[in-house]
């Protein structure tokens, strides 16, 4: 790999903003002077259900008003897209605007696939956590997307079976483990929980609440630390629960697990906010018997949660209409019209702190109804959001974490050497591709 792409991508890293000094910000330049004149048409690629519903209000409003004119190509999402960008971008002939989940950005940013927008939508910045915000920019002076949706994580219970057991919601990782235990004294044929290896994001989440940071940088050099003491102690304290039992050691999404949320086998989900929706699928029976509150801490004094998915809206540095891209990418993002039109058409939570309680939340969603403050509870939780730290192979950790941590739980076996396995995988992946990594 050349030297210029690695200092790119060493330059653009999240890690920077945990502590390193900031990075001059590589951005394309802008080769439409003309957008705001128009007439443009730009091309957008997104998975997010009903989004031509949402663009629509564009393009018959400030699209139009602008002459600029936005079509929606619906795309696969994960892995799937990010390779599909890629292949395009090398041809110069990626379309004007993706959706780029929030892990996804360095790895575009390496391949310079996206562009350095913070000229034309950081004035956007106040209208997001820091948290959230730092995840577009990877802790440089660079912008190179606008936040779209995100997933603050919390904890979901089941109220009525709580009471009728005594149980006291877990304000901490060490009260949850003995509600674990209680439950199972109780109850032998309930689990608490489970812990799932078949999405990696849950297990990412907790270590990103716990302090951990699993891609930093040393001078232009990459530092992995999947293993790190914080990510340890996530994988004991859970690897421990499953070897006594105390929590089920079996995947989520699969209808066994339907099945056990539907029936009251178990009785809790460490989720995030988009939970409600799953929970009225997988356990249609229990609706109105569910609360949300925050997420447990490590420490009495803590106020901190992970994030469980979310996503963006970047400008691709192929698009010959940067400006005209990145001011319907801030629109889509901060209009009050088209964040409830998200909410309704895409039933996404929106990262723009403004939208968190109007329009769409200033009621609780249907599952929830008698919980009449879960969204402002979801918005306080959200601005808790502890800083993540993405690298360019996330792909490769995530597909290791599933089967290392897949065979741990099934075998309830040593999940310290499953974590192990993903820092050496990750490790050795940086390296194939030519990164120059420090030990």
């Amino acid at each position: 790999m050349p030297n210029t792409k690695r200092t790119r991508l060493v330059a653009s890293t999240i890690a920077v903003a945990l502590g390193a000094t900031a990075l001059a910000a590589c951005g394309s330049s802008d080769s439409d002077s003309e957008a705001e004149s128009g007439p443009v048409s730009l091309t957008y690629w997104t998975w997010t259900p009903g989004m031509d519903k949402v663009v629509d209000l564009w393009n018959k409003g400030p699209g139009k008003k602008d002459r600029i004119t936005v079509t929606v190509k619906k795309q696969a999402s994960g892995d799937t897209l990010v390779t599909k960008i890629l292949t395009a971008h090398k041809a110069g002939q990626a379309p004007d605007l993706v959706q780029a989940e929030y892990q996804a950005l360095p790895t575009l940013v390496s391949n310079d696939a996206v562009a350095d927008i913070a000229g034309e939508v950081g004035d956007a910045k106040g209208k997001f956590a820091d948290g959230v915000w730092q995840q577009t920019t990877l802790g440089t002076d660079a912008v190179y997307a606008v936040p779209q949706d995100i997933g603050p994580m919390m904890f979901y219970y089941r109220e009525d079976l709580f009471k009728q057991y005594g149980l006291k919601v877990p304000a901490t990782w060490e009260e949850f483990a003995e509600t674990a235990r209680a439950l199972k004294k109780k109850a032998p044929d309930k689990d608490l929980t489970t812990f799932s290896a078949n999405d990696s994001g849950l297990f990412a989440g907790l270590a990103q609440q716990a302090g951990a940071k699993w891609w930093t940088t040393s001078g232009e050099k990459w530092k992995v630390g999947i293993d790190d003491p914080a990510s340890q102690k996530v994988a004991k304290f859970w690897g421990d629960l499953v070897k006594e039992g105390a929590v089920d050691n079996q995947p989520m999404y699969t209808p066994a697990w339907n099945k056990a949320l539907n029936t009251g086998k178990q009785i809790a989900w460490v989720s995030a906010v988009w939970a409600p929706g799953t929970l009225t699928t997988a356990a249609p029976d229990t609706k109105g018997k569910w609360a949300m509150a925050p997420l447990p801490q490590w420490s009495d004094s803590a106020n901190v949660t992970g994030s469980w998915g979310g996503s963006s809206t970047a400008v691709t540095t192929d698009s010959d209409h940067k400006a005209a891209a990145a001011k319907f990418a801030a629109w889509l993002n901060t209009d009050g019209d088209a964040l409830n039109a998200l909410a309704k058409e895409s039933g996404i939570y929106p990262a723009s702190t403004s939208a968190q309680l109007s329009g769409a939340f200033t009621t609780p969603p249907a599952y929830f109804s008698h919980q009449v403050d879960f969204y402002k509870t979801a918005a306080e939780i959200a601005e808790t959001t502890a800083p993540s730290a993405w690298g360019p192979n996330v792909n490769v950790a995530y597909t290791t974490f599933k089967d290392a941590f897949g065979k741990a739980a099934k075998n309830k076996s040593d999940f310290a050497a499953a974590l192990k396995t993903m820092q050496d995988d990750t490790v050795a992946d940086l390296k194939k591709q030519g990164f120059e990594v420090s030990e």
